[in-house]
């Protein structure tokens, strides 16, 4: 059975992603801030490895594997965790660039530097779960929408750095999704949460895991979800 390992599984795409690969009984590893955390996602879902590391200190993901250990193979890389904060740039500091910038963009560089051999060995497969933000950025996102666009800019130049390997490489981009995220960004907004105008995370889970059972002769580079209602 494959082994994929996961960022952000504990909610929204991340936790829905999680529960349709166990239940077709694929391997999973999923990352935790803090051993807290990881012994909270063990528990939710028995079966799965976990693996301790903190995507806001992209620095020290090296160190931390180096205490742990890290499946000598790895089928699937899914980068799906991320954080917001809202802001317009003569109001954002440089601790708000950096909070997004770590997470969303330099945590996942990392991340695929560190795992490489594993994938080159299973000839696998990277997916950065990105954000329309990654191809239109506006008023009040820029710190966000750069990283995004930052991650658009990795997962390219990862695709040609890597087709001779057999890693395949991909990008989904969705709209507004109905999940913990989305609610704290409408609180920023300062507007009404109602997830049901929202996509369904079960729905993006569905196009990732296409992506991912694509036979091989065939790669998805960009997928685009956008809100149905």
């Amino acid at each position: 059975m494959p082994t994929h390992l996961i960022t952000g599984a504990g909610s929204g795409i991340g936790a829905a992603v999680t529960r349709r690969l166990l239940e077709r009984g694929d391997d999973l590893v999923l990352l935790a801030r803090d051993a807290g955390r990881a012994k909270e996602l063990a528990e939710r879902h028995p079966g799965v490895r976990t693996l301790v590391g903190d995507l806001g200190n992209p620095d020290r993901l090296s160190w931390a594997f180096g205490q742990q250990t890290v499946p000598e193979r790895i089928d699937s890389l899914l980068h799906i965790a991320g954080v917001v904060e809202l802001g317009e740039v003569g109001e954002l500091t440089p601790k708000a660039w950096h909070f997004q910038i770590d997470a969303n963009l330099i945590a996942p560089a990392e991340l695929t530097r560190l795992l490489l051999p594993q994938l080159r060995v299973a000839r696998g497969h990277v997916l950065f779960v990105n954000s329309g933000a990654g191809l239109n950025a506006h008023a009040g996102w820029s710190a966000y929408a750069a990283s995004k666009h930052g991650l658009k800019a990795l997962a390219d130049s990862l695709r040609h750095e890597e087709h001779g390997n057999g890693v395949r490489v991909t990008s989904v981009y969705p709209g507004r999704t109905a999940s913990p995220m989305q609610a704290k960004v409408h609180q920023q907004e300062g507007k009404e949460y109602d997830a049901e105008r929202w996509i369904d995370p079960e729905s993006v889970a569905t196009t990732i895991l296409m992506a991912l059972d694509l036979p091989r002769d065939a790669e998805v580079n960009d997928l685009t979800v956008r809100p149905g209602r």
